[in-house]
Parts: structure tokens; C-alpha cells; sequence
């Protein structure tokens, strides 16, 4: 039996359909309900996490404005911090609620590939100038502390994994390749790309900011010079547009589901609901963990984990166990399942932690509190 032409989640259930188990032959189907679901979880948290990283980074950019404006002004020594507005982080998700909508209801990619490439370049440019200005004064390592405690690492973990999972595009990408042979290096190509993005502007960022570092170096710059003002800008802008290509996974999976219940004349109306209810809910998880960090950091722990580490090892053992599998490839296949479940369950019980019973030394703004120890989360949500 011979198929092509897969997606990750038909890939699943034929492994499950072929595999040497009854059991699993009877609920193939299962495969494909289990890795849609998480797909649409994983995109939907994408989703969230653009959210909190609008709002952060504008919430940053008009506070600078208004203390820039009230700088000749409040020059009196009676001035205080305590005196600085602020506005409450929510509010500004709320704000970008109805153009989100707006955005998603262009239901073809294509329309958007204009603002994709402009959104492209100015992250591009983005990055440079954040590279010139973290270079400037690094820290001497000796005095950053050499290791952190335990619960740090599943933190780690969960965003480490969020940044690097993107399996739910690779076999669509290498089917659509006209030679798929050279997919691997292209492949291989693209992460070692990515991979030295991320390990060194986390590196550098860390090294420029110590335990100042934020849950996006975005957040680190000077909010009184304007060049660093507009970087949050373009970057901003970077993301308001990648949101609708993050959102373009979980639509197709949702919405055929619904608009096929509903009459003709009802299913353009009932798509455009559909659309903004779950714009909705990526803006409401936002808004009830207003932390870039934990988000990032939960969306990879519980969806990224199982589609990037614990699906992949045992579909390659489903699917060859007739060709004698060596003895290495299943260690190496079970060695690296039991790592995502490991990673899948510390992670989610210190992500819900945290997000229960906040370190004492969350400020009541929350996201002022992101952890230094969480430092490859910077410009992931750029990157992605």
C-alpha cells in the first residue's frame, strides 16, 4: 500500500493504520483527530502570544510618547514614579481585538502577500538595529550567575520547543517541492539559519541585559529614543501581520466543520463568526495571562512538545516495524518520546504554577516580571 502527498495529521493515521497493533489499526482516525487538535492549540497559542507582544511593545511605545510630551512639564522635584500613567496591558489587547478580526476575515493568503513581504523586511531591519545596540555594552560572563534552579528548566523547555516546532508545515512544504530530494538540505538549510539567530541574539541579549532580560529583548530597548521607539514599531506591525498566517492552520481545520452544517445561504456569514469567535479566544487567553513568557513557554510544553517530540519517534516506529528496525532507532525513537513527555509534564505543571501562584516578585504590573532564565524567548514571537 503506497500513499503520497501527506499531511502530519494523515501521516498519523496511516502509521496507526499500518502499525502492528489492533488496537490502533481500529481508531486510525483517532491519529488525525489527536494531531489536528493539538495543531489547532499550537497555532491558536501562536495566536495569543502575537497578542501579548502587540500589546506590550505599543503599550511601551505610547508610554514613551506621553512621557516624552510631559518631560518639560513635570520637571518640579515632586515628580515620582509613582506618578508615571499607565495604562492596564489588557486594555491595549482590547484595542487590537476589532482589527485582528478585521485581518483574518482575508480569506486568501494570497491577498496577503504584500503586507507579508513588508512585514518581512521590517523585522529584517529590525533585527540589525537590535544586533548594533545589545553589542554595545556586554557584561562580563563571570558575573551572570552559571546555573539556575530546577523549575527554570521546564520554563526553558516549553520555549525552546515553542520557538523550533513548526512540523505541521514541513510535509506540506516538501510536498509541494518539484524536487523533493533536495528538501532535507533546504530543511537542514532554514533551522541552522534560525538556529543562529536565535542561540545568538538570546545570547547577547542575555549578556547585555543580565536579569533585566524581558520575555522579548523588544521590550529592553530605550523607550526615549525613537530609532529603538520604532523598531517596537515595525516589529509590532511584523507580527500584526504574521497572525493571520498563524491563524490560516486552525481556520482550515474549524471552519469547514461548522460552515458544513449550515445552509448555503448562511455560510459566508457563519465562516465570518466562526473566524471572529476565534480571534476571540486567542485575545482572551491573552488577556488572562497578560505574561509573554508563561505563554510561550505553556503553548510549547503541552502542544509543540507532543507534535515536535513525541509523534514524530513513534509514527517512525508504527510505520517500519516490519523492516527490522536496529536496535538503536527504537532507543533512539523511545529516548526521544519519553524526553517530550518528560518535558510535556514538567513543563505544563510549572507553567500552571506559576500561573496560579506568581512569584512574589511579580510587580503588579505583570509584565514587567519575566524571568532572566527564560532568555531564548527573545524575538521568538518575531521569528516564528
Amino acid at each position: 500500500m503506497k500513499k503520497s502527498s501527506l499531511g502530519y495529521s494523515d501521516t498519523v493515521s496511516y502509521a496507526m493504520e499500518v502499525g502492528p497493533l489492533t488496537a490502533l489499526q481500529k481508531r486510525a482516525s483517532w491519529g488525525r483527530y489527536i494531531v489536528d487538535f493539538f495543531l489547532v492549540i499550537t497555532q491558536l497559542g501562536f495566536c495569543s502570544v502575537y497578542v501579548v507582544f502587540l500589546a506590550e511593545n505599543v503599550k511601551q511605545v505610547h508610554e514613551g510618547f506621553l512621557e516624552n510630551e510631559t518631560a518639560p512639564i513635570n520637571v518640579s522635584a515632586t515628580s515620582s514614579p509613582s506618578e508615571k500613567r499607565s495604562t492596564d496591558l489588557r486594555i491595549y489587547m482590547l484595542c487590537f481585538l476589532p482589527f485582528m478580526i478585521l485581518l483574518v476575515f482575508i480569506r486568501d493568503l494570497k491577498s496577503l502577500s504584500l503586507l507579508s513581504l513588508l512585514a518581512n523586511l521590517s523585522m529584517a531591519v529590525s533585527l540589525v538595529i537590535i544586533y548594533q545596540y545589545i553589542v554595545r555594552d556586554i557584561v562580563d560572563p563571570r558575573k551572570l550567575p552559571p546555573v539556575v534552579g530546577w523549575k527554570k528548566y521546564p520554563l526553558f523547555f516549553g520555549t525552546a520547543i515553542f520557538a523550533f516546532e513548526g512540523i505541521g508545515v514541513v510535509l506540506p512544504l516538501e510536498n509541494r517541492m518539484k524536487d523533493t530530494t533536495r528538501f532535507p538540505q533546504a530543511l537542514n538549510i532554514g533551522m541552522g539559519i534560525v538556529m543562529t539567530l536565535y542561540i545568538s541574539l538570546a545570547t547577547l541579549g542575555y549578556l547585555r541585559f543580565g536579569d533585566e532580560i524581558k520575555g522579548s529583548i523588544t521590550l529592553n530597548l530605550p523607550q526615549d529614543i525613537w530609532l529603538y521607539q520604532s523598531v517596537k514599531i515595525l516589529y509590532s506591525f511584523g507580527i500584526f501581520v504574521t497572525y493571520s498566517i498563524q491563524y490560516y492552520v486552525p481556520a482550515e481545520i474549524l471552519i469547514p466543520a461548522v460552515t458544513s452544517k449550515v445552509e448555503q445561504k448562511w455560510k459566508l456569514l457563519s465562516e465570518l463568526v466562526a473566524r471572529a469567535l476565534l480571534v476571540c479566544s486567542t485575545c482572551a487567553v491573552a488577556v488572562s495571562i497578560p505574561r509573554l513568557d508563561l505563554v510561550i513557554s505553556f503553548v510549547g510544553a503541552v502542544s509543540s512538545s507532543t507534535l515536535a517530540l513525541i509523534l514524530p519517534p513513534l509514527v517512525e516506529i508504527l510505520t517500519f516495524y516490519k523492516e527490522n528496525l536496529s536496535l538503536w532507532t527504537v532507543f533512539k525513537d523511545v529516548f526521544i518520546a519519553v524526553i517530550g513527555v518528560v518535558g510535556f509534564l514538567t513543563g505544563t505543571y510549572v507553567t500552571v504554577e506559576e500561573i496560579i501562584y506568581p512569584a512574589s516578585t511579580v510587580l503588579a504590573n505583570a509584565t514587567e516580571s519575566i524571568s532572566a532564565d527564560l532568555n531564548a524567548t527573545n524575538m521568538v514571537v518575531g521569528l516564528k
